[in-house]
């Protein structure tokens, strides 16, 4: 990747809707090498998809939750099974396999208690955990998609 490749990644992230012919013009190129470079991107798997961001309050999702889990087996069956119930359930939003005093942690989206009560009780009906911590945010600070593009170096 050069320059105008991560010219092009940091205007897609802005605004993905913009047609070529723009993403051209705020990067310096005309649009038949512009979308090549695009092409090639999606192609090498840089950029993985284009999607619409939706307000997560607007459509009724009010309550992030931050779900630490801890398990006391570490089998590649129960990792398997875990990570397959996990992924299904529409809820869970990002999901990570973490270093240090956590296993696992979840960011989920729900209306409401009630909605997280009901995530909570498939959970750990689905497999055997040893610990689930569930953090509730109160205020969201700072929310990005868009990825700081190192420099080439």
């Amino acid at each position: 990747m050069d320059a105008i490749d991560r010219k092009i990644l940091a205007v897609l992230q802005e605004n993905a809707a913009l047609s070529v012919a723009e993403i051209g013009a705020r990067v310096g190129l005309s649009s038949t090498p512009c979308w090549k470079r695009i092409q090639r991107l999606e192609a090498d798997g840089v950029i993985l998809k284009r999607v619409a961001l939706v307000d997560q309050e607007r459509v009724g999702l009010r309550i992030s939750v931050f779900v630490s889990i801890e398990t006391g087996d570490h089998s590649q069956d129960w990792l398997d099974r875990f990570a397959k119930t996990v992924t299904a359930m529409p809820e869970v939003m990002e999901f990570y396999r973490m270093a240090g005093d956590v296993d696992y942690m979840l960011r989920v989206a729900v209306a409401d208690i009630a909605g997280y009560d009901s995530f909570y009780k498939r959970l750990i009906a689905a497999v055997p955990l040893k610990n689930v911590t569930s953090r509730f945010a109160m205020e969201k600070i700072k929310s990005t998609t868009a990825l700081p593009i190192p420099e080439n170096r």
